[in-house]
């Protein structure tokens, strides 16, 4: 048995929702904890574990032995350890493809799998026991869980204030029949706290009786029971939202949390291979392409894939277009027009996945046509990148309205059901035309400023930041 020693540093056990889009930011939240001297055990499953390996094996003709994400970082003094947990599902079950039958399981039998690794850690972490759990808030479990192990329950939300406060009042929407009926109300919403008004067309999609909204409202009637609620958005820029959330709650917006701001460390946490455009895009002129990107879970239809190509071709602009075929919905590959790739060669780059922080990063990238997910914008306004507007499901839809509408740093795409190639063309020769986009690029400079600024030494998302932590540490009994 190790000896029992007093304890110098909290410890946070880290777990993040198994996707490409909530794990980037809890590792660049885990980095910037383990820097103020917090002790970081990081979580991921076994599945997200291996298609990390995967895609690392694949692009490196000299694979890491060692099997955590974070070696660098620990070999720069941070104290990261690395684990990983069964998520109830075979590796090969394909999760993107079956996702109602995998969010099912991480409502009803995750949290089991969650409860047997939290108490082995307690078990054995003689000398440096947990102290807190920082868990996103799409999980169902958190405050059962910290509950039974006596730590503090600390939310993570990795989406804007918007996004939390109607989620946090589904109730208030069924109530006023804008959501759970057969035929919802399609008029304004002028009633969530917090929110002035907010378009029917605007709220997050969600199904009535689906696995997707019995997942938010359980997942929002647990983060009542957070003793600390942290969120990837900017306090300027939300003010009101975040204000009204706080009369109930401590909420602390951190964000933006994006790679760049916490460390220079190389954190390898892709799922896919990222095939490098780097020396592509340097061959092109500056502001010169649009960048495309659905994101890593988002479906996109056969329909709107070929408008979107034949949108894409009439531009005549300079492109690179990430194109997952698991995003498509279906297994075929050449979906896209016969001959394509071969007639857009010289102006268009299309390959399965990238590092997207690299590329919209780079002085050659102009515009993003987005699916709004939040990390994507996000990274967007940090890099000065205006947006066209595509969401597709959930949270982008309010998304697209703080873009568009809240600080016009982008222009909106997807009213209709159906798009056509003449509106995706038209669309973009707007966004790339620094003449007709110039109202946008002003403003996105504005919004960027403001992301940058909350990061500085007095930045309200640094002292906030700071706040929290040592909140977090009082309520640990560790200040």
């Amino acid at each position: 048995m190790a000896e029992i020693r007093d304890q110098k540093h909290p410890h946070a056990l880290v777990i993040p929702c198994p996707f490409q889009g909530h794990i980037n930011p809890a590792i660049h939240l885990s980095l910037k904890l383990a820097s103020k001297g917090f002790i970081i055990t990081f979580v991921n499953t076994q599945f997200i574990h291996s298609q990390i390996t995967k895609a690392q094996l694949t692009s490196s003709s000299k694979p890491n032995n060692d099997h955590s994400i974070f070696s660098k970082a620990c070999e720069s003094g941070l104290d990261i350890r690395y684990i990983t947990i069964f998520d109830g599902f075979p590796l090969d079950f394909d999760r993107n493809m079956n996702s109602l039958p995998f969010l099912e399981g991480l409502i009803n039998e995750f949290s089991g799998h969650v409860d047997e690794l939290v108490g082995k850690l307690v078990k054995d972490n003689y000398v440096d026991p947990i102290t807190c759990l920082v868990a996103d808030t799409f999980f169902v479990w958190p405050s059962i869980i910290a509950k039974k192990y006596e730590i503090v329950n600390v939310s993570f939300f990795t989406e804007p204030a918007l996004v939390f406060a109607l989620y946090y009042h589904l109730d208030l929407l069924e109530e006023n029949g804008h959501f759970g009926s057969e035929e919802n109300r399609k008029d304004t919403v002028d009633y969530i706290p917090g929110v002035k008004s907010i378009e029917a067309s605007d709220l997050p999609s969600l199904f009535q009786n689906s696995v997707v909204h019995q997942l938010i409202y359980k997942a929002f009637q647990d983060v009542r029971q957070a003793d600390i609620i942290i969120a990837n958005t900017v306090q300027e820029l939300e003010l009101e939202t975040i204000t009204s959330i706080q009369e109930k709650h401590n909420f602390y917006a951190i964000g933006p949390i994006v790679s760049a701001n916490f460390t220079e460390l190389t954190i390898s946490s892709s799922l896919w291979f990222e095939f490098d455009c780097t020396q592509w895009l340097d061959t092109k002129p500056c502001g010169s392409v649009l960048y495309v990107s659905f994101g890593s879970v988002a479906l996109v239809n056969k329909e709107d894939i070929l408008e979107l190509a034949h949108g894409l071709m009439l531009s005549e602009v300079n492109f690179i277009w990430i194109l997952r075929f698991n995003g498509l919905g279906q297994d075929e590959k050449n979906i896209l027009p016969l001959g394509y790739e071969e007639a857009v060669k010289n102006r268009g780059l299309i390959v399965p996945w990238c590092n997207q922080s690299r590329v919209i990063s780079h002085s050659a990238i102009g515009g993003f046509l987005s699916h709004c997910g939040w990390n994507s914008v996000v990274e967007s306004i940090w890099c000065g990148v205006p947006l066209i507007c595509f969401p597709l499901v959930t949270d982008q839809l309010a998304n697209r309205k703080l873009v568009v509408y809240h600080w016009k740093v982008g222009i909106n795409f997807r009213d209709g059901e159906l798009i056509t190639r003449e509106e995706v063309c038209d669309k973009i020769k707007y966004l790339m035309n620094k003449e007709t986009s110039s109202s946008l690029r002003k403003n996105v400079v504005q919004v960027k400023e403001i992301f940058h600024d909350a990061l500085a030494t007095n930045g309200s998302s640094n002292v906030n930041f700071n706040k929290f932590v040592e909140e977090l540490k009082m309520k640990s009994s560790l200040a």
